[in-house]
């Protein structure tokens, strides 16, 4: 063997190995990908889910052709598994940056509708808090609001909870669990009832009439 050709094989074997999570490997056909799809999203995940937006590196790389590239990653964008950002670098230049947060977002939803096969949760309250919260929920968040319906709060127990946390200015799973379990000491378990203690509790915080009373002189004006 020629010592060109022993460089080339050193350079082959220092470009390392692509790793798989056996997880998205058995899951991956959920996300409706194609072979080539997924050769991309895997190549972008090994580089820690962001990368700068270099079409012609990505190309050279995965040895396609840029065209093609592209078309794969707006595909990608499309079912909304990956995001172009724009982010400063470290000389605080603003370039655009691939970010696959969108694909952890979904395979979470996956991995959620796994932990809950005996109960049943509502994606649709996730994407509610998504939408008060203005951001994504991380995966511990989405587990905390499954947990809420296997101890027994229905969905529109923790919408209501929800909608108070917001009345109140305050937009963290935590005061919303205290919530929750607050009014589960007391018996709720539906939002009829919150709402006919609201009403008692506003009866209570009437303002009562005080006489304008002359302390002075003894007497009522």
């Amino acid at each position: 063997m020629s010592i060109k050709n022993t460089d080339k094989l050193i350079d082959f074997m220092k470009l390392g190995t692509i790793t798989i999570p056996k997880y998205i490997f058995l899951n991956y056909n959920k996300l409706n990908l194609t072979a080539e799809e997924f050769i991309v999203l895997i190549y972008l995940l090994n580089n820690n889910g962001v990368i700068i937006f270099n079409p012609k590196v990505i190309a050279q790389e995965l040895n396609l052709d840029v065209k093609k590239i592209l078309e794969l990653i707006n595909s990608l964008s499309n079912k909304q598994l990956l995001s172009i950002e724009l982010m400063k670098n470290k000389l605080g230049i603003t370039e655009e940056y691939i970010s696959c947060d969108l694909f952890y977002k979904k395979l979470s939803l996956f991995m959620m509708e796994e932990l809950n096969n005996d109960v049943k949760v509502n994606t649709n309250l996730f994407e509610l808090f998504e939408n008060e919260f203005g951001r994504t929920l991380s995966p511990m968040e989405y587990e905390i609001i499954g947990g809420w319906n296997k101890e027994g709060f229905s969905d529109e127990l923790i919408i209501e909870a929800l909608k108070e946390a917001t009345f109140n200015g305050v937009s963290n799973l935590r005061y919303i669990d205290k919530i929750l379990f607050e009014w589960k000491k007391k018996g709720y378990k539906t939002v009829l009832d919150v709402k006919k203690n609201n009403i008692k509790r506003n009866k209570k915080e009437e303002k009562i009439e005080i006489f304008d009373y002359d302390w002075l002189n003894g007497d009522d004006k």
